[in-house]
């Protein structure tokens, strides 16, 4: 069963991202709890988990703001991310034993439901498993360590970014690729599908601030009707 801490969480992380929330934003534990029915301890443990993904800022004597996350750090954050798990291929690919690779082949197929009923949020943790699949069968604690580390900070950009049109389709076809390219232990074609499925860019980073735009007016319109 999902916490009242990481119900909050989604929705302040969702409130963000899309800019209903503006930058330097001071988030009140006090007035959230009442806006929300619930008690400051949820409150205080989203925040904290907001802190961690680089969303909120605390700020010492002042309280929670909500961080500066421009356009200009948002691609540099996935570049590094790409490099990162372009690695976690190539090393996957070198490396993965029949066992890895059967279960990123597993975690691969169990995306597959997800697309055909058009589920973002359940392809988000499908694809989730994928990533982490591949990042264990790089067999390189450091890199997973690190890795993690940008993943919770990309979690909300990056599950966002399904929600463009044609967008899960996409990214389901760009994991088969990356798949047959460990499968085939070709490191450097497994390394390149990689990068390409997790950097955002060029046109693909424009679907993803127009669909931060269109949620956030969506947003709007529902607050002006309650």
């Amino acid at each position: 069963m999902t916490s009242p801490a990481n119900i909050l969480r989604s929705q302040l992380e969702e409130e963000i991202i899309t800019g209903l929330l503006k930058e330097n934003t001071r988030l009140d534990e006090v007035s959230l709890a009442e806006r929300f029915g619930v008690s400051r301890t949820p409150v205080r443990e989203a925040l904290i988990q907001l802190t961690t993904a680089g969303l909120v800022v605390k700020r010492p004597h002042k309280g929670n703001f909500v961080a500066e996350v421009g356009p200009t750090l948002l691609i540099e954050m996935f570049d590094v991310m790409g490099e990162y798990e372009a690695m976690a291929a190539r090393l996957a690919a070198r490396r993965a034993s029949k066992e890895d690779i059967e279960k990123i082949r597993e975690a691969h197929l169990d995306c597959t439901d997800a697309v055909l009923s058009g589920d973002t949020d359940d392809y988000y943790y499908k694809n989730e498993k994928f990533h982490k699949t591949i990042l264990t069968a790089a067999h390189n604690s450091f890199l997973e360590e690190q890795s993690g580390i940008l993943h919770r900070r990309l979690k909300a950009f990056r599950r966002l970014q399904l929600r463009t049109r044609g967008r899960m389709q996409s990214s389901f076809d760009e994991h088969n690729e990356v798949v047959k390219a460990i499968e085939a232990g070709d490191a450097q074609k497994a390394s390149n599908e990689m990068r390409k499925h997790v950097v955002v860019q060029g046109e693909r980073f424009a679907d993803l601030l127009a669909t931060i735009s269109q949620r956030n007016a969506e947003k709007l319109i529902h607050a002006a009707k309650e």
